[in-house]
């Protein structure tokens, strides 16, 4: 598992495509998600300007109804995707988020672009949801947290660039353009799949919309303790991204006062996470996934308890600071994947419906607590601070309990 292109191990499943393409092009609809959110930071002061928002933390909302929207969108995906297959429902999905990137476009006022944003965010639900559903289609277990680390890898590197990439596009045209860059994105993934990606569920294992079955499919996922546990602990861990990613332009840019260099020091941040998902992927087949994610929420709860206590004691300069969150960003990204491939492992035979409540309870979960942290802004970081630290206790207590206190136990399962 060392060389992640060993072709004895490689899915068929994927065909036209080799396994090269198939990583890129499933982190390319993953994508879609932290481009539409990332690429949105600088421009929020320039929203705000246009549209005369007189509360800073109201701008908060352009990000936050944007995952309302993909967490919603969620619950149904799946079991759509288990009924019609993958393909029709993921190009459907794309197709929304083009309309909805033409909308925000057009946007006369600010309920209008929250409209856009939340139309935006179903669109991407579809892209999220088949996208592991795909992944899991064609692979499983440790190679399954290998594949997916991989393509995290590749789209990962987007919340790296997206801000200042969005930067670069304010410097040439208003804060409408970045919409632009959103559709044109889009509809480039979507001509992709088309050509592409083919159909990875084969009629024979599609299940019924009747609703008994869908019942049964989510009871199934959330009554499995080893699922609905890391579910809901990724959802502890992904409210506290969400949280640093709500509040990152008012703590670079007033607190720091690093203006208009505050896409730099967000990127430097997030290629954190990016290191992760390589390392990861390299070692996920040797060490396992509760290894490797129980290593990485442990070093997750140390960072946040370091930087509650330096904020509390009012030593958290901008060094300090970008240290424990590119620590936050390194160990977030070891756990993401592994958390992810554990709760979908059993759920194999309800792929499509177990990816839409485990993508719909971690990310409804992760809005309510990131933006509970979020809206709390008071010009300092001790309230996300506190945050932070409660939510990732909270994820370790869950999955202290799913593993029935027992945390680095290996797997035994043959790879």
């Amino acid at each position: 598992m060392s060389d992640v292109n060993a072709d004895s191990w490689v899915s068929s499943g994927h065909r036209p495509m080799g396994f090269p393409e198939f990583v890129i092009v499933i982190a390319s609809i993953m994508a879609l998600n932290p481009l539409a959110m990332d690429i949105m930071l600088p421009a929020l002061p320039n929203i705000g300007a246009a549209f005369k928002i007189p509360v800073e933390n109201h701008l908060q909302l352009v990000l936050s109804t944007f995952l309302i929207g993909f967490g919603a969108g969620q619950f149904v995906m799946g079991p759509l995707s288990d009924r019609f297959g993958r393909r029709p429902v993921l190009l459907g999905g794309m197709a929304v988020y083009a309309v909805a990137s033409v909308l925000a476009v057009a946007a006369p006022s600010f309920e209008t672009l929250l409209l856009a944003r939340a139309l935006q965010g179903l669109g991407t639900a579809a892209t999220r949801v088949i996208a592991t559903s795909i992944v899991r289609d064609c692979y499983f277990g440790r190679r399954m947290a290998s594949v997916m680390s991989l393509a995290m890898m590749v789209f990962i590197a987007v919340p790296v660039v997206a801000p200042s990439f969005g930067q670069a596009v304010l410097l040439v045209t208003a804060w409408r353009g970045i919409f632009v860059v959103l559709m044109l994105y889009g509809l480039l993934a979507l001509a992709w799949c088309v050509l592409r990606l083919p159909e990875t569920l084969p009629q024979s294992e599609r299940r019924s919309l009747a609703p008994a079955d869908v019942l049964s499919a989510f009871l199934q996922t959330v009554t499995h303790r080893q699922t609905i546990g890391y579910a809901t602990a990724a959802g502890s861990v992904i409210g506290a991204l969400f949280a640093y990613v709500f509040c990152a332009q008012q703590v670079f840019t007033g607190i720091y006062h690093l203006g208009h260099y505050f896409p730099l020091a967000f990127a430097a941040i997030a290629a954190g996470t990016a290191i992760a998902g390589f390392l990861n992927a390299r070692l996920v087949g040797r060490l396992g996934m509760r290894v490797i994610s129980h290593g990485a929420l442990t070093l997750y709860t140390a960072v946040a308890g370091v930087m509650l206590l330096t904020e509390s004691l009012g030593v958290l300069p901008l060094a300090l600071f970008m240290v424990l969150s590119a620590l936050m960003m390194f160990s977030f990204g070891m756990m993401v994947a592994n958390f992810t491939a554990l709760a979908m492992e059993p759920q194999g035979h309800i792929a499509g419906t177990a990816s839409s409540l485990y993508g719909s309870i971690t990310t409804l979960i992760g809005i309510v607590v990131g933006m509970a942290i979020g809206q709390s802004f008071d010009g300092t970081l001790l309230p996300f601070s506190i945050g932070f630290f409660l939510s990732t206790l909270a994820a370790l207590a869950i999955v202290l309990v799913v593993e029935k206190g027992r945390l680095f136990k290996p797997q035994h399962r043959p790879i």
